[in-house]
């Protein structure tokens, strides 16, 4: 602990003016789509920021029968689930009686004349305090933190001017960190347009064409009854989903069916080196191509294209034919809430068909574009984790009194309101008795 630091529970921060809360037991019988009082959930905090995402309401009426607290601007609201556990934010909207919170979701009111807020923020969002946040959680299937054992946790204070220095130092490093964060994403953005502009370069000049089906066995599969043991039980056969395939290669099966079921179904194992392309299927999955690297049976939301043998060396023009055109393919589906292709779709497909030579040719000069476009997206995520990484070691040195420099605190000291934590403390408690 550094000279004139103290540990304090959240208690002991909140002066006669503040709150320490859970938010409010507001069920759906309670809410009101008209009503004017916005509901505040877990979806609306992020880790350290305010996501504005919720659309639930109640009445004023309703949220005064149930006695709920109002939350104000600048109120630190603290998730108390996961993910991840223990994220806080401070509270960005104006109207103090508009907004009340879940009861899975802390508020924090602290008066700051005696505690920077934005430091206790920071303080909480600390990988210190977030460990010890994790080693108090219960409960069994849903992991949370009771209010009373956050009361429990000890937080380092600084002096009130050396928490402004140091909430003022973690921004000003926070803030040139985003910037390069934003770059950095940036970058991820224009390797992604990049890509694109390489592969419809490689497939716009006037090629001859053909429809899959004059060149490839496309087929789809189907799933065996999960009721029927001798389906699934002790299955040896690799059976591959649609979900499997966001990646180029289909390297393990999802489940494992039976010789029963590929006797009995409609099943047929597909060749390990067959293309997948993804009928229908969650989110992006849909139009999603991959190749198998071992012999597996499919369902029906897959269609497999295995080449004919005199095409077998047309697989990756084919294969980086179909990945280019994933959102023309996406735009052929069809069908209500989950547009899906169908085989008839994929069999007509019209594709470029040039020479073997030059289907060679602009395979080779994809592969060794997107090679390196490859290393530098892995580089770019690399350097995310550090920045990460290098934002949580911010806020560990600061909360162990070693942000500031000799000077910087030195300066603290001169400021008109300097006073140990110990004293601010007790000051805190004073007003506290005296209510």
């Amino acid at each position: 602990m550094k000279e004139d630091w103290a540990q304090a529970k959240v208690d002991e921060l909140i002066s006669p003016e503040g709150i320490f809360c859970d938010g409010d037991w507001v069920e759906s019988k309670d809410q009101d789509p008209e009503g004017d009082v916005r509901l505040i959930q877990l979806a609306d905090i992020g880790d350290g920021v305010f996501r504005n995402k919720s659309k639930r309401f109640l009445t004023p009426e309703k949220a005064k029968e149930l006695n709920c607290t109002f939350i104000n601007k600048g109120d630190i609201i603290l998730a108390r689930m996961p993910e991840p556990l223990g994220r806080a934010t401070l509270f960005p909207l104006e109207g103090n009686d508009k907004y009340v919170t879940v009861v899975d979701v802390a508020i924090i009111r602290t008066n700051t004349k005696l505690v920077n807020k934005r430091y206790l923020l920071h303080n909480i969002n600390s990988p210190l305090i977030r460990k010890a946040i994790e080693s108090l959680q219960s409960g069994t299937t849903r992991k949370r933190i009771s209010r009373k054992n956050l009361s429990k946790i000890n937080f380092p204070i600084a002096p009130l001017p050396e928490q402004r220095s140091i909430v003022a130092k973690i921004e000003e490093l926070f803030s040139e960190l985003d910037n390069g964060i934003a770059n950095l994403k940036k970058a991820q953005e224009q390797l992604k347009i990049y890509r694109q502009a390489v592969l419809k370069k490689a497939f716009e000049s006037d090629y001859s064409t053909v429809k899959m089906f004059e060149i490839s066995d496309v087929r789809t599969g189907s799933t065996p009854k999960r009721g029927n043991s001798n389906y699934w039980k002790n299955g040896s056969i690799p059976w591959v989903t649609s979900s499997a395939l966001n990646n180029l290669f289909v390297n393990k099966a999802n489940e494992l069916i039976t010789h029963v079921a590929l006797k009995e179904t409609n099943c047929k194992i597909i060749p390990k080196g067959s293309l997948l392309v993804a009928m229908y299927g969650e989110g992006k999955t849909r139009g999603k191509c991959s190749e198998l690297n071992i012999d597996a049976a499919t369902n029906q939301a897959i269609a497999t294209i295995t080449m004919f043998e005199k095409h077998q060396s047309s697989k990756k023009f084919i294969k980086w034919f179909f990945i280019k055109n994933y959102e023309e393919i996406r735009l052929l589906s069809s069908g209500g809430v989950q547009p899906n292709l169908n085989l008839s779709i994929i069999k007509n497909t019209v594709v470029p068909f040039p020479s073997p030579q030059k289907q060679h040719q602009i395979v080779q000069e994809i592969e060794s574009r997107l090679s390196v476009c490859d290393k530098l997206e892995e580089s770019i995520k690399e350097n995310l984790l550090k920045a990460e990484a290098l934002r949580q070691s911010i806020l560990k040195k600061a909360f162990a009194g070693r942000l500031l420099s000799k000077a910087e605190i030195a300066a603290c000291k001169k400021e008109k309101d300097w006073e140990s934590a110990e004293k601010l403390l007790a000051r805190i408690k004073h007003k506290q008795n005296k209510k």
